[in-house]
């Protein structure tokens, strides 16, 4: 095994940490990762690979955005609030390192509907909603990251 093979798998795996611990652009630096192999290889399959890892990274980013974003739609969810509640999450992320992301993202969802909309249980629906679509999303970015992680290693099989 090469350096550069080794590398690449270890990037694939921070870069699976990183969907579910948000340091890092996970997903991204799982699709670069395939894309350095690719071109240390510069023959057919490292190619190839590179086409299918590109097509699976642009169809998870899409998927990822889309589904949550029509579940939150039908449910109710106000664009506004997920966006304050993005922003709040962000903040949380560096003022209580570990857990103020998603404890200030929910937070932010249950309050901007509770002022939106009044009632406490309706509130606590559309909080429930927003956290399901993260947890949804945060899935389809891992299904896509292990998909393009799988798509790698066939190409790797097939170099050798």
């Amino acid at each position: 095994m090469t350096p550069v093979t080794v590398a690449v798998g270890l990037a694939m795996v921070v870069g699976t940490v990183g969907i579910v611990v948000p340091v890092l652009p996970g997903l991204f630096l799982v699709w670069a990762a395939s894309a350095v192999w690719a071109l240390v290889e510069q023959d057919r399959t490292g190619w190839v690979v590179l086409v299918v890892t590109t097509l699976l990274y642009a169809a998870g980013l899409v998927t990822q955005y889309t589904v949550p974003g029509r579940r939150l739609r039908e449910a109710g969810v106000a664009t506004r609030v997920v966006v304050v509640a993005l922003v709040a999450g962000a903040v949380g992320f560096f003022v209580i390192p570990v857990v103020g992301a998603p404890l200030l993202f929910v937070a932010a969802i249950y309050l901007m509907s509770r002022l939106q909309v009044g009632s406490h249980g309706r509130a606590w629906a559309a909080t429930v909603h927003a956290v399901r679509a993260i947890g949804l999303s945060m899935g389809i970015e891992l299904l896509t990251a292990f998909a393009i992680m799988t798509t790698w290693v066939v190409g790797l099989l097939l170099v050798r």
